[in-house]
């Protein structure tokens, strides 16, 4: 073989590897300073269609459920659940418990605390506009069923066990799960290929929804869910969901995966 063969196949086979740790961290760090400065219009626009995948993704997890029950029935759909996540990395959107990343940026002196909460607050109102918005069309349509139904009972048993969660649970819950789904963008910042990001996120996105743990976004369509095909409403246990999934999904999404990996790999590196 000539040098010149064997120099390609080595600069190929670095093509097709991942990214190192580092490099991914300095990754996360430059897009997390492209997310903080978006205008306001196309930030919450992405937003919105952050929160429709993810709903998507959640009542393909409902359905696959429904029709298979417990046991395979729930790994299959935390499968299907993956599909969100996919959308949002590929399609491109704005989902606020990725974001949380962005601490990297923030922690490396790139963006300031303003423009950090800016997104954050922008991006949560969007995936609550866009899931709330997806969960009323769902309803609209049909698919559950009518009120009484087995799928619809199945809506509203998941939605009053979120509800009725101690806070604690549901804040370790949130933090839990935000570890995971954190991790699995970083793991898509290391990769090449849209085959590459689609195993980058089926693992740890299936994991998190097996395990039972919170994610604020997709409660923002299965609590409106579940009272738009007729559980009476709760806004009081509903709130409470929300603010201490959302409390654990910043914890676990920003100090456990964000600021842990920048004090490994990126302190000393900003400014």
């Amino acid at each position: 073989m000539s040098v010149e063969s064997r120099n390609d196949n080595i600069a190929l086979s670095a093509a097709l590897d991942a990214y190192a740790p580092a490099k991914v961290a300095e990754r996360a760090a430059v897009a997390g300073v492209a997310k903080a400065t978006l205008p306001l219009v196309p930030l919450f626009t992405l937003a919105v269609l952050a929160g429709a995948f993810i709903a998507f993704g959640a009542v393909f997890y409902l359905a696959v459920l429904f029709q298979l029950g417990p046991g395979i029935g729930r790994l299959l759909g935390a499968v299907a659940f993956s599909l969100g996540l996919f959308l949002i990395v590929v399609g491109g959107a704005e989902l606020f418990t990725g974001n949380n990343l962005i601490i990297l940026a923030r922690c490396d002196g790139l963006i300031g605390t303003g423009a950090l909460l800016r997104n954050w607050g922008v991006v949560y109102i969007g995936n609550f506009v866009g899931a709330a918005a997806t969960a009323w069309l769902i309803a609209q349509s049909g698919i559950i069923g009518p009120e009484g139904g087995g799928f619809a009972e199945l809506v509203h048993r998941v939605a009053n066990a979120k509800i009725a969660l101690p806070p604690e649970q549901a804040f370790i819950r949130g933090l839990l799960c935000n570890i995971l789904v954190c991790l699995s963008v970083w793991l898509c910042f290391a990769c090449h290929t849209v085959t590459d990001k689609a195993l980058a996120v089926v693992f740890p996105i299936t994991a998190f929804v097996m395990l039972g743990f919170e994610h604020s976004v997709a409660n923002m369509f299965f609590l409106p869910l579940a009272v738009f095909t007729g559980l009476p409403p709760d806004t009081a246990g509903i709130a409470g969901n929300l603010a201490a999934v959302t409390a654990g999904n910043i914890v676990g999404g920003s100090l456990f995966v964000g600021i842990v990996y920048w004090i490994i790999y990126r302190r000393g590196a900003g400014g």
